[in-house]
């Protein structure tokens, strides 16, 4: 009997899920899914229904409401969680292109500011005194001579930024 049903209510069933799908937002296939089973909870709790083509009408939008109510409380995520301490390889390797398009620049600078420009750029964070020091010269000529380091870079930096 069960099979016979199945077999009588499939044309039925797939008609009223294409037509109600569309308006709750869900796919027909899932909208079928679950009235079929909920027929076959009904069928395993022996309480078939009288009239099966009814209650499949009544049961296609009952399911539509509920879907229409879950996708109304249900809050999709903003995206992955993001986790800064772990960069993704992409990243990893766009900082790298870009430490090394920095690096090749900063060797092409004229006069001092090869050196200068790599003290700064230390993973030892050195403080001024200290890049001072290293590189013989006063610490308060340092700054203006970063200025001009710095300035000589940005010219150097631009038409590649540019290019890209």
């Amino acid at each position: 009997m069960t099979h016979d049903l199945v077999t009588a209510l499939r044309p039925l069933l797939t008609a009223e899920a294409c037509a109600e799908a569309h308006f709750s937002g869900t796919e027909p296939g899932d909208l079928e899914q679950a009235v079929w089973l909920r027929l076959l909870e009904r069928l395993d709790a022996e309480d078939p229904p009288l009239d099966p083509e009814q209650w499949l009408r009544r049961a296609v939008r009952s399911e539509v409401r509920r879907t229409r109510r879950r996708h109304r409380l249900e809050r999709p995520y903003a995206g992955e969680p993001v986790d800064d301490q772990d960069p993704d390889p992409e990243q990893l390797a766009l900082t790298a292109a870009r430490g090394r398009a920095l690096r090749e620049a900063v060797r092409r600078l004229p006069g001092r500011c090869p050196r200068l420009m790599e003290a700064l750029l230390s993973p030892e964070d050195l403080t001024y005194r200290e890049i001072a020091g290293e590189l013989g010269i006063s610490q308060g000529s340092l700054g203006p001579e970063r200025s001009r380091c710095l300035g000589c870079l940005r010219r150097l930096l631009s038409p590649e930024v540019a290019a890209r």
